[in-house]
């Protein structure tokens, strides 16, 4: 019984932290990307180009390491997969339609829907390899 308890506070703790906030490493979302490989390394040629893609496309909404329109990518990665990431650029519509997770974000930021910005798969992946460089 005790064990039951403990496990209910768990969940109740991780359903009252914001969105935002919540880690959830399991879901890889909704969209066309189902595996991502992410070696040791990071390439610093393809930081640069994600780093270029992120300031002309997202900076609009999103700052790196403060709540914006949308969510800070900093330290991303200790909070969602690789997956889960791309599928949020590449298809952002069909993630707030019925990702639960990117409900929940759409909610937490008043409403203010993810813009596609239609990045190619390659723009997506040089996005993240930037992510993974702001810790």
């Amino acid at each position: 019984v005790k064990t039951e308890q403990v496990v209910k506070k768990k969940d109740n703790a991780k359903k009252s932290l914001p969105a935002s906030k919540r880690v959830d490493l399991d879901n890889k979302g909704v969209g066309p990307i189902t595996s991502v490989n992410l070696p040791k390394a990071i390439d610093q040629s393809m930081v640069k180009h994600g780093e270029e893609v992120y300031q002309k496309m997202c900076t609009a909404c999103h700052r790196v390491d403060k709540k914006f329109i949308g969510p800070a990518p900093k330290g991303i990665l200790k909070r969602r997969s690789p997956e889960w990431i791309m599928n949020m650029i590449l298809n952002p519509e069909e993630m707030v339609k019925k990702d639960p997770l990117a409900k929940e974000l759409l909610a937490e930021f008043n409403g203010a829907p993810m813009a596609n910005q239609n990045l190619t798969e390659k723009e997506a992946r040089a996005v993240l390899e930037y992510f993974r460089t702001l810790k």
